[in-house]
């Protein structure tokens, strides 16, 4: 099992009358735990409607951090060789989360909202993250993806 588990820390947002202000990375570094790597990456996900599944699929070298910038997404992720304990995430818009996901853990999201957009800034580049890729079934370890009612 990875030493750091997968967390999401609640971001500052600041509006006033000329709109809103996050900042999620500073220095071109990713928050990855207790220590800070380089951000050699950093892209967006535009997902057309809700309940658009992308996921999972899982690295042992890349860390992931995600922001969502419009809309809102469940994000969840787990140890594929110690599946039972589950990490399940919401971030919107309205009340960003940093999604961190260390490398080791199978992860994906889940748009809860028409239109919503996420960033990522990511540890690997295009061509290491393709070669460290393995991909899961979305439904693997079950349905981790319905919003169940409360």
């Amino acid at each position: 099992m990875p030493l750091i588990k997968p967390y999401a820390q609640e971001i500052n947002c600041y509006s006033d009358d000329r709109g809103t202000f996050v900042s999620f990375f500073d220095n071109a570094h990713m928050i990855c735990g207790d220590e800070k790597k380089p951000t050699k990456r950093v892209y967006y996900i535009y997902s057309y409607g809700r309940h658009v599944v992308r996921g999972f699929h899982f690295h042992q070298h890349e860390w992931k951090n995600f922001i969502i910038v419009n809309g809102s997404a469940k994000f969840v992720a787990l140890d594929p060789e110690n599946p039972g304990e589950v990490f399940t995430f919401v971030s919107s818009s309205r009340k960003p989360n940093l999604v961190v996901i260390p490398a080791g853990y199978a992860n994906g999201w889940m748009s809860l909202e028409d239109e919503t957009i996420l960033i990522c800034a990511s540890s690997s580049t295009l061509e290491e993250s393709i070669n460290d890729d393995i991909r899961f079934d979305p439904n693997k370890w079950g349905d981790v993806w319905t919003v169940k009612k409360r």
